[in-house]
Formats: C-alpha cells, sequence, structure tokens
C-alpha cells in the first residue's frame, strides 16, 4: 500500500489529492474533503485557524494508513490536514483511499476521518467578527 500524508500551510487542490491516489488496480476511489463553514453555534464564521504538533500528528497520519491498510484491501491512501488560516468554503483536511472495491473505499475513509479527528494533535480555533474560540480537536 501506497501512502502520502502532509500538513499543509498553502491551500488543498482537489486535483492534487485525486492524483495521488489514482490506481489502475481500484475499483473505487473515495474522497472526503472536510471545509469550512460560515456558521457554528449560531455565530457567523470567518476563518478557522488550525494548530498542530506535527512530528506527532504526522507520526498518527501513517499509524492510522497503516492500520486501515490492515483492515481494507487499499491500494493508495492519502491524507492532508492545513494548518494555519483556512478560509470558509476552503478545504482543511482531505482523506482519499483507492481500494480494490467501492464498499471498501467507503468505509476506509470514514473510519480514517474519524480517527485523525479523535487521535491526531490538531486544534482548531473557531474566528468570529466579535472574537475566537478553540473548539473540538485532540483528545489523545
Amino acid at each position: 500500500m501506497q501512502e502520502n500524508v502532509a500538513l499543509s500551510a498553502v491551500p488543498i487542490q482537489l486535483s492534487g489529492i485525486f492524483e495521488s491516489v489514482r490506481d489502475p488496480g481500484a475499483g473505487g476511489i473515495d474522497i472526503f474533503l472536510g471545509t469550512t463553514r460560515k456558521t457554528s453555534g449560531g455565530k457567523e464564521v470567518i476563518a478557522l485557524e488550525y494548530e498542530a504538533y506535527e512530528p506527532m500528528a504526522l507520526q498518527k497520519f501513517h499509524e492510522l494508513a497503516a492500520e486501515a491498510s490492515g483492515k481494507w484491501r487499499l491500494r493508495k491512501v492519502t491524507i492532508v490536514h492545513r494548518t494555519g488560516r483556512v478560509a470558509v468554503g476552503d478545504i482543511s483536511v482531505a482523506i482519499a483511499v483507492a481500494a480494490v472495491h467501492r464498499a471498501e473505499a467507503f468505509e476506509a475513509c470514514r473510519w480514517l476521518i474519524d480517527g485523525l479527528k479523535k487521535y491526531a494533535p490538531i486544534w482548531k480555533k473557531e474566528l468570529y467578527r466579535d472574537g475566537s474560540e478553540w473548539v473540538d480537536g485532540f483528545t489523545g
């Protein structure tokens, strides 16, 4: 299984994500994109800010990809998460998997985003017109 994991301070490009998992041996590719929505908890969000403990985050991405590969017949896995400021509508996280069959691609992709949110040391701050607050994030 081939994997590509990264933290990125620049916008994530969908075409690059697709190309990273394109594989002639795959019968299904699934891509999850997490984007910044404009409201949260009744407040208008103007942007998100992400911070990560990079060495540990990348290690967790690799561990998650390896574990997913053990559960499903995956050909390729890509995990990319933004750091820094992410505007409304922009991609904050991309998970892509190429699998032998589509059902495995769907299952693995969902499992990977759930694992990333739970285990990767990444923290999110919501920025509002009238302030900001840290939300969600790494729980260990």
